[in-house]
């Protein structure tokens, strides 16, 4: 039984949906059609490009856990796999047990940044670091611009008056004829649209503005 197949059944015994790829385009359609908690990467598969292919899908899903499972201990690629993306290093061959505590402890490790990461589409707000990027690109914001955002992301889908942006936001009441959320909505725009066909915050005539996921 080969590696893949001899993962794909023991990871499914432990309760894990398993996908697996066999080159780089097989990887490609599946991470653009899938949103994965974990990735398993056999870093020297002749047909896998593994640090580029996650550094794509670090692009696409800041969120997502990778263990590279290789036959190599060497010290040089344990450090270039883990400062590109890689959450853990596992060196064949390998007690099983031990890959399904690390497979758990990277999902842990995940569902706890989830906690501080806001997302809309392509855009993600990172709470601890106050990192904005979209499609991977860092976004510069002013404090205000943050908090604007992440107003606007803990509400996504939803209509936000004008009044309610500025009383949440601004922590005023008054000053109803100001345009400051107008000015601001403008500022983010400039800012996270640019180089960008789909746009994310959208004008509610009469009312005041959405951010459509």
């Amino acid at each position: 039984m080969n590696l893949c197949k001899y993962l794909k059944k023991g990871l499914r015994e432990a309760g894990f949906q398993v996908e697996i790829a066999n080159d780089n385009e097989e990887t490609r359609e599946l991470i653009q059609e899938n949103d994965f908690d974990l990735v398993l990467l056999e870093s020297e598969s002749e047909n896998i490009n593994g640090i580029k292919l996650i550094q794509e899908l670090k692009k696409r899903n800041d969120d997502v856990g990778v263990i590279f499972l290789s036959e190599k201990a060497d010290i040089d690629l344990k450090v270039k796999a883990l400062d590109n993306g890689g959450d853990d290093y596992v060196v064949s061959p390998f007690n099983f047990r031990e890959l399904i505590a690390r497979i758990r402890a990277v999902l842990r490790r995940e569902t706890r940044n989830v906690d501080n990461i806001l997302k809309a589409k392509n855009l993600t707000l990172n709470l601890l670091n106050r990192e904005v990027k979209r499609d991977g690109k860092t976004i510069e914001l002013t404090l205000k611009e943050f908090n604007l955002l992440e107003y606007l992301l803990r509400n996504k889908n939803l209509v936000l008056t004008r009044t309610v942006i500025k009383e949440k936001v601004w922590n005023i009441d008054f000053l109803n004829d100001t345009n400051i959320v107008d000015v601001y909505i403008t500022h983010l725009r400039d800012k996270m649209d640019k180089g960008f066909s789909e746009k994310l915050i959208h004008t509610v005539r009469g009312v005041g503005y959405i951010l459509k996921d």
